[in-house]
């Protein structure tokens, strides 16, 4: 559906997410009369549901928001983005890095790519036509400004999905997806095969640390073990 101007398409995590994206839904199609409609994907499987994180309404309908954000002060630190039932993985992955690598994590769950691109490609247009000043900034740029450390996404589908907000990423950009044949199996061991669940998550953000020189050839040996 990206290639569909007038839908707007999500794939949240949890229940508080799906409820505001409804709310939204409604209010544009029936209060407002926006000329649009909604295609939300339903999860299956069966995980905690958290409570909803104070402020984050707007950020669920706009594509992405800080689910949450690590204690820690000091030290290597990453920003792991999610979206759908993949999210958990990545919340996994953050457990992992936090506990038995001291790496900061910061989660990031992204409601819509989809979205994110079209509000980037709008204020490229923007940007593009302003002959005085092109100072417009998208919302993935306003949501990383001044945010630290490797980026990694993962989700359930082609990695040219959540590639599509490469350009305004500020920093080096990981993108783990499903590409391939379909498969027919457990969901675990699909997570694996396909290299999307918490343990390549965790692996990759150490990798990225690595490429960036934060994390020594030594270390990352003893971590793929």
């Amino acid at each position: 559906f990206s290639v569909v101007p007038s839908c707007l398409s999500y794939d949240p995590t949890f229940g508080y997410e799906m409820a505001v994206i409804i709310h939204y839904g409604l209010k544009r199609m029936y209060q407002d009369q926006d000329d649009v409609f909604f295609y939300i994907t339903a999860m299956n499987e069966n995980y905690l549901q958290p409570a909803m994180p104070d402020g984050v309404e707007d950020g669920i309908c706009r594509g992405m928001y800080r689910y949450s954000q690590s204690k820690k002060r000091k030290g290597n630190r990453v920003q792991l983005l999610g979206s759908g039932a993949i999210l958990c993985e990545v919340i996994k992955a953050a457990d992992i890095l936090e506990s038995q690598f001291s790496v900061a994590c910061d989660i990031w769950s992204v409601t819509s790519f989809n979205e994110l691109r079209k509000d980037l490609q709008r204020v490229q247009r923007l940007n593009r036509l302003n002959v005085e000043s092109s100072d417009h900034i998208s919302y993935v740029a306003q949501c990383f400004d001044q945010v630290k450390g490797p980026f990694i996404a993962a989700t359930d589908y082609m990695k040219i999905y959540a590639d599509q907000i490469r350009s305004e990423v500020p920093g080096t950009y990981t993108v783990l997806g499903t590409d391939g044949f379909g498969r027919s199996d457990t969901r675990a061991a699909l997570r694996d095969f396909f290299e999307v669940n918490a343990a390549m998550i965790a692996y990759s953000a150490l990798k990225s640390l690595h490429d960036d020189g934060d994390y020594s050839t030594t270390d990352l040996k003893a971590a793929v073990k």
